[in-house]
């Protein structure tokens, strides 16, 4: 085998995001709260970037229009950027220092970020956010295990019992079943437990509060909940006992058959049934509920059209220091004129990225609404067949701008608040060439089903067929698809007996 190693020269294009663009798509990208997170972040971080606590709303306001002018213009050139071709290193005519102090000459000491401005409710506004903070703090809950112990505290019982009882709790899952059988925990205890003290201690646990709690699957934690003078308790145990899978499946005549039951005893047993929790622990495992702050407004204006508005109160006026800038004129050593150099860059790339934000977010927002004004005058069974590229062409970005956009951004409406990306979605053409989005498709076939006959329930080839006849035409996978998302059950289950 012959090598042959030679040099060759080859002339080509790399296409790399510079640390400026970069900072600007990961601005883009977070939602208002992570947004404020990093702000702060930021100001602990660099010496060169302050709040400016003394704005008001005397900053005048050709002062607003040209930062918002210098936005627009970043905001412009944001694709080229994107294709910046790195080929070398830049060519510098001004020194370090000249171009610090003329970048300091541009963002003077009263240069604030424009869309953050306070208002003249500045106080009010404040003392509101202070209490979102606070709504937005969830209280420790209990836990389930907690909660027993200290009702299992007051049983008498031996301290052998005690011990593994409270072993056992911190077995149970968030459900408030155990884990494991209770053999198999008895033998991992680091203390010898007899079996007979093992069952009592379990018992114990069983007579807890919330009922079923301490059972080892979903049957014995439903007969565990079934009081003595429960109405159809014989019924309800066989029922529970011997026929959970058929009743998930809706068999009532399979269950007739076996048991012999009447079908209206059955169901009367089932009524009763539906007031037993299958997971009795899993209260006190709920997530909290985070308030929600919307990123952006929209509202109608005197002449009835809708204008689009940021929420901005939750970051801070920004600004870059002059103190700095006045230490570099000081014969400040070339170390520390380089290490206030990178600080006052990264200060106003941050605040340039706040701006840009705001000025791509608004208009990606306001292209949303012109697609969608159907939607905010009649409702969501109104709303149209949307992709992002066709707000990246209107915006002019590209569509990954887009979806940074309105990824984790909520928008508050006249119909309520929802997720920038609920409009957006694909669709399909009636039978008379229109686009129909999917979610009017599913709201037309949870009209359909309501209105069946529940003694005979629509198959899902049916469903198909009662969709086609309202213009709809649709593959059977399909229907099948959208009735389980929307948790639909099948024909059978929906069956009334």
């Amino acid at each position: 085998m012959h090598l042959n190693i030679s040099q060759q020269m080859k002339l080509g294009q790399q296409m790399k995001l510079a640390p400026r663009m970069i900072q600007s798509m990961e601005i883009l990208q977070l939602p208002l709260q992570a947004l404020e997170e990093r702000i702060d972040q930021e100001l602990e971080e660099n010496v060169c970037l302050e709040r400016d606590e003394s704005v008001s709303d005397n900053v005048p306001d050709t002062e607003s229009e040209i930062m918002r002018d210098q936005a627009d213009s970043d905001s412009n050139s944001h694709e080229l950027e994107e294709k910046e071709i790195v080929a070398g290193s830049e060519q510098n005519n001004e020194s370090d220092f000249e171009r610090l102090l003329e970048m300091a000459e541009q963002w003077p000491e009263d240069n604030v970020t424009s869309a953050t401005k306070p208002s003249s409710n500045r106080i009010s506004d404040d003392m509101d956010r202070s209490n979102d903070a606070v709504a937005n703090i969830s209280e420790r809950q209990q836990t389930i295990n907690e909660y027993l112990v200290e009702q299992f505290h007051f049983f008498g019982c031996s301290p052998e019992v005690r011990d593994f009882g409270e072993y056992l709790i911190q077995n149970l899952d968030h459900n408030g079943r155990l884990q494991s059988s209770l053999p198999e925990i008895a033998q991992v205890y680091e203390k010898k437990i007899t079996q007979e003290d093992a069952e009592a201690a379990l018992r114990l646990i069983q007579k807890c509060d919330p009922p079923g709690v301490g059972a080892r699957d979903l049957r014995e934690s439903l007969l565990l909940q079934l009081k003595p003078d429960a109405p159809f308790r014989e019924v309800l145990v066989t029922l529970i006992s011997s026929h959970l899978d058929d009743l998930g499946q809706n068999r009532l005549p399979v269950i007739q058959r076996k048991t012999g039951y009447s079908i209206d005893t059955i169901k009367n047993a089932m009524s009763y049934m539906r007031y037993l929790d299958p997971f009795p622990g899993r209260g006190f495992e709920s997530e909290p509920v985070l308030k929600v702050t919307p990123d952006v407004f929209v509202k109608r204006d005197e002449n009835g059209n809708y204008v689009v508005e940021l929420e901005n109160e939750y970051t801070p006026p920004l600004r870059i220091s002059r103190r700095y800038a006045e230490l570099l004129r000081n014969n400040a050593d070339d170390q520390t004129k380089e290490y206030i150099k990178k600080k006052i860059d990264s200060a106003k790339w941050l605040i340039e990225a706040i701006e840009q934000r705001h000025s791509t977010l608004k208009r990606v927002a306001k292209a949303i609404v012109d697609f969608q004004t159907e939607f905010l005058d009649n409702g969501p069974e109104h709303i149209v067949p949307l992709k992002m590229q066709q707000i990246a062409d209107v915006v002019g970005v590209h569509v990954t701008t887009v979806s940074r956009a309105v990824d984790d951004k909520w928008i508050q409406t006249p119909r309520g608040l929802y997720p920038l990306k609920r409009f957006f979605g694909g669709g399909t053409k009636t039978s008379d060439g229109d686009d129909v989005a999917w979610g009017i498709i599913r709201l037309k076939m949870k009209e359909i089903i309501d209105a069946e006959d529940k003694n005979k329930p629509l198959s899902d080839d049916a469903l198909v067929e009662a969709l086609s006849k309202e213009g709809y035409n649709l593959a059977r996978r399909t229907v099948t698809k959208y009735r389980k998302a929307m948790n639909i059950p099948s024909s059978r289950q929906r069956r009334e007996y």
